[in-house]
């Protein structure tokens, strides 16, 4: 099977990991600690705080910004239509309202032009969504948060170490957020990180993602004081929860394989955007039929996966075929037309057309580094077989 992502143990990775073991130091620690401090500058900000998931880095950088701005339950954040559930799902577990808004159909992001429409004197926060590994068009989204005084909450999830307008995901809006599973860019097994340039920000969602906790003792190092008077303090507090919280910690295991990941990232993004390419060079013939994946001007694409859209068919055969043939699929992350969202929010089809398309007729395939040139013959091959059958 040639799957959609890929994880391969690399000398660096063992030896990391040996090293907490030896350690015996399993807990929040320096390795967490440097890929904290190295993922945030390499994307531009000042801290990173990594989280047990993607998810969860979304749900404190959410909370956050709740509690900063005192918003209430009910007031209103704007989602595009295309993403991972977890985008809204976050929303609602929050207590807030997530509003839709199509997509643009050639790259897939929250489309800028229907942002205003939907915004109400509720209307809070953004979160736009860069898919893919392809930003959104940062900047007239920024331009309409900052008209309408709306925070910004960025969910990079599918998109690290690329840039929009020469600046990095991430670090546009008041916080960003990334995910570092299993079949993402870089994998830790679990995990996600929240960015930010917001020191008030960063403090709050380290203790919400530790119950809630006081932030004078996060790690058994907040012991280490050099003082007397210090060493006092940090026991009279350590136990104090300030608000209510969550328990979305990593361990030392993550921390370390996520922290020898950043080693070799160039690499790996070179890879991608070369196997990428080759494909679109390969599939160019069959662009009648279906869409290739677009790169926006002033835009890198980090191609976390290769997005396919059939212009006007159903995509049913040919991913049934492709995975009769081992070649792995997954859908253009649906949203609108799950059960769940039709029947909470009465979403009717039509409502949002391009994400219909996309959901009908979309899916993507890997184009991971993983993938050789012989691999990606097959998959051309594949889809050429399909259509001149």
């Amino acid at each position: 099977m040639i799957g959609v992502g890929t994880f391969k143990t690399s000398i660096l990775a063992k030896k990391y990991i040996n090293e907490v073991l030896e350690s015996e130091r399993i807990s929040y620690g320096p390795f967490t600690k440097k890929f904290e401090n190295s993922f945030s500058k390499i994307h531009d900000c000042e801290f990173g705080i990594m989280t047990s998931s993607g998810t969860c880095a979304l749900m404190i950088a959410l909370a956050t910004l709740k509690n900063e701005y005192k918003w209430e339950d009910g007031d209103e954040v704007i989602v595009p239509a295309v993403t991972f559930v977890a985008t809204s799902n976050i929303v609602i577990q929050l207590n807030m309202k997530p509003v839709f808004v199509d997509v643009e159909p050639e790259f897939y992001g929250i489309n800028p032009l229907l942002i205003e429409a939907v915004i109400t004197n509720k209307t809070r926060c953004i979160i736009p969504v860069h898919l893919f590994g392809l930003p959104c068009e940062m900047e007239p989204i920024m331009d309409i948060a900052n008209k309408h005084n709306l925070k910004i909450v960025e969910d990079s999830c599918e998109t690290m170490f690329a840039k929009y307008n020469g600046k990095q995901v991430g670090s546009f809006g008041d916080i960003g957020c990334f995910s570092t599973y299993v079949a993402h860019l870089l994998v830790s097994g679990v995990g996600g990180v929240c960015t930010t340039n917001n020191s008030d920000f960063a403090v709050q969602m380290r203790s919400l993602m530790n119950h809630g906790r006081d932030n004078i003792y996060i790690s058994i190092d907040d012991n280490l004081k050099q003082t007397e008077s210090e060493r006092v303090e940090v026991i009279s507090r350590r136990f104090n929860f300030i608000q209510l919280g969550y328990s979305f910690r990593v361990t030392e295991f993550e921390g370390a394989l996520a922290l020898a990941g950043l080693d070799d990232f160039p690499e790996m993004i070179k890879s991608r955007r070369e196997n990428a390419k080759l494909l679109t060079d390969k599939l160019i013939p069959l662009s009648d039929r279906i869409q290739l994946p677009q790169i926006r001007k002033r835009s890198e694409h980090s191609f976390m996966m290769f997005p396919i859209v059939l212009k006007n068919e159903s995509k049913t055969n040919l991913v049934q075929f492709l995975e009769k043939m081992e070649i792995e699929t997954r859908d253009m992350l649906p949203l609108i037309n799950q059960p769940y969202y039709r029947k909470k929010f009465n979403i009717e089809k039509g409502t949002f057309p391009v994400a219909d398309w996309i959901n009908d007729n979309g899916f993507y395939i890997g184009c991971h580094q993983n993938i050789n040139n012989k691999e990606i013959d097959y998959i051309a091959n594949t889809f050429e077989e399909y259509f001149n059958k």
